[in-house]
């Protein structure tokens, strides 16, 4: 089964402050097969790296069509308390962002059999750090 890596990463400009996300996804060759880079106006850390992962499932949606349920998806992110709270080992203590987990949840059932969270460090998610700064600079 094939294996697609998406690099995801919200931030904002302050807490809540301008707010930007970025997306990378990759294949296990670590071809790049899409990016994004977008402003997403006045948000906290959490609510963009929550907008992240919506729009990181909305590209492979787009790229892969009705194929995604036959390919192992794994979003990587360096906030941990967002990975523990969509992997449901942790609760949402934002009211606000709810409705973004429901999404995700919906999309994990109808769309992505086969997605998994993983935490990982700063540094191994320049990239789409990058692809936010990009967005924040612009």
């Amino acid at each position: 089964m094939e294996h697609i890596l998406i690099y995801i990463n919200g931030g904002s400009r302050g807490n809540p402050g301008p707010s930007a996300i970025g997306v990378q996804m990759v294949d296990t060759s670590g071809k790049v097969l899409e990016e994004v880079s977008e402003k997403i106006g006045n948000a906290t850390n959490s609510f963009a790296e929550y907008q992240a992962v919506l729009r990181g499932l909305e590209v492979a949606s787009q790229h892969f069509g009705n194929m995604t349920k036959d390919i192992n998806f794994e979003i990587k992110l360096d906030s941990e308390a967002v990975k523990k709270q969509l992997n449901n080992e942790a609760q949402i203590m934002e009211p606000g962002l709810v409705p973004f987990f429901i999404a995700i949840h919906n999309l994990r059932v109808s769309t992505f059999s086969n997605l998994t969270f993983t935490h990982i460090s700063r540094e191994l998610n320049s990239e789409a750090d990058r692809l936010v700064n990009e967005a924040l600079d612009a």
